[in-house]
This record gives C-alpha cells, structure tokens and sequence, in this order.
C-alpha cells in the first residue's frame, strides 16, 4: 500500500541500495533551492546596476521542461503484484519504465497499532500530466485498502532520457482518457 499495508499509512525504512538511490533521488530537488541561494550574491549586484537578474535554467539548452517528467512511487506487499502493476502501466503507456525495488521494510501506524511489513517499492518514471491517470489506474488493481502512489516531479537529468520517458508515453497524454 505504498508505505501501506492493507490500508496503512507507514513510514518507508530503506535497507542496501534502496537508501542511496533514494537519497540520490532527493539531491534533485535541493539542487534548485541550493542554486538559488548561490544566486544571491548575483542578484544583489545586478539589483544595484539596475538590471534585472537572471536565472539560468537548470535545462538549458536540452528543450527538457523542468517537472514535464515525474518519478512516483508505489509500494506493493510483494513481487508478483509489483510485476503485474508494473507491466499493466508500461503495457498502458502511464509509464516508460518502472524499477522494482525489493525487500524494503515499511514501518507505520494503522488503526492505532505499530505495523512492520516487507514490501516492494516501484520506481515509475511517467509524464507528469499523467499522475493522475497512473494513480487512479494504481487504485484500481492494488490489492491494498489505501495504495500509496507519490510523485516527484524531475527537475534535472539525462536529456535523452527524458525526452525517451515524454516519448514513450507522448500518445496517452495526447488522448482525453486512460481506460484501467
């Protein structure tokens, strides 16, 4: 149930390689608000000139629009459903790739009691207009009560990579509605 089981709403504990990918995957979104504060000084000087400041985009030159592509996250009670998620929403185009990340432990409150359950985490690289096809499509297959689906838009990356992710999945967003 993404950091859910059966309904919960649980932390996410990491273990092995799941934490620096993880870790890795937050870098991006502090490297916007790391610059910004690099800017400053910048920004200050061209204040007193007179001219206005710039702001370099973080794509510039790639024709990559920052957040056009968003990583979300879903947590499943095991391989066999991630598999199948994973293969409905490629096989559907919500998604142009989806990492499974076993063995990870999901810790959480749920109906006032401390839960701990082994889960497997789905990296799913999607258009961002598209969350909310990808979650609905999510709910409506998982087996959890409250599946987790979070999303993170991409503000940085491999250009290539990202035009491939708008590509792939370029026919969906073009059409009104996605049918589970």
């Amino acid at each position: 149930m993404g950091c859910m089981s059966g309904g919960r709403a649980p932390a996410i504990l990491l273990g092995g390689g799941a934490v620096l990918l993880l870790s890795l995957l937050w870098m991006p979104a502090l490297l916007p608000v790391a610059s910004r504060l690099l800017l400053v000084p910048r920004t200050l000087l061209s204040m007193a000139s007179g001219s206005p400041p710039t702001q370099p985009s973080p794509a510039s030159g790639s024709g990559y629009v920052p957040g056009s592509v968003s990583a979300a996250f879903v947590t499943c009670p095991n391989e066999k459903v991630a598999k199948e998620i994973a293969r409905a929403v490629v096989e559907k185009r919500l998604a142009a790739c989806v990492n499974l990340i076993p063995q990870i432990t999901s810790i959480y409150e749920w109906k006032g009691k401390i839960e701990e359950d082994s889960e497997v985490l789905m990296m799913i690289k999607t258009q961002s207009s598209l969350v909310p096809a990808l979650t609905d499509f999510v709910r409506s297959v998982h087996p959890y009560e409250v599946a987790e689906v979070i999303a993170l838009p991409v503000e940085q990356g491999n250009s290539p990579y990202l035009h491939w992710v708008r590509q792939v999945t370029e026919s969906v967003s073009d059409s009104s509605t996605v049918l589970p």
